[in-house]
C-alpha cells in the first residue's frame, strides 16, 4: 500500500479556498443554514444539512433549500477526482 503525501492546507487555501468566488459560495451557504435555523428548522450538532436543490449556493430562496441528514446529502454531491461513484 503506497503512503500518501499529507495535505498542504496552506497551499489549498491560497489556491482555491480563499478565492473571491468561494468565499462568496461559501458565506452564501453560511446564510442559507442561518436562515432555517433561525426558523427554528435546523439546530447546531443536530446532523442534517442544508440542501441547495438546483445545486446553486448563491440562490438562497426558500423553494431552493431543504433539511436533508448529512448522510443522504454527501450522497447526492457530484463526484469529485478525490471522490468517485
Amino acid at each position: 500500500m503506497p503512503t500518501r503525501k499529507p495535505r498542504n492546507y496552506k497551499k489549498e487555501y491560497v489556491q482555491y479556498h480563499g478565492r473571491p468566488d468561494q468565499k462568496a459560495k461559501r458565506a452564501s451557504r453560511g446564510r442559507a443554514r442561518y436562515k432555517l435555523a433561525k426558523a427554528g428548522l435546523v439546530r447546531k450538532g443536530d446532523g442534517k444539512d442544508v440542501d441547495h436543490i438546483n445545486m446553486n449556493p448563491m440562490n438562497n430562496s426558500t423553494r431552493n433549500l431543504k433539511i436533508l441528514p448529512s448522510t443522504i446529502n454527501k450522497r447526492k454531491q457530484p463526484a469529485t477526482k478525490t471522490r468517485r461513484k
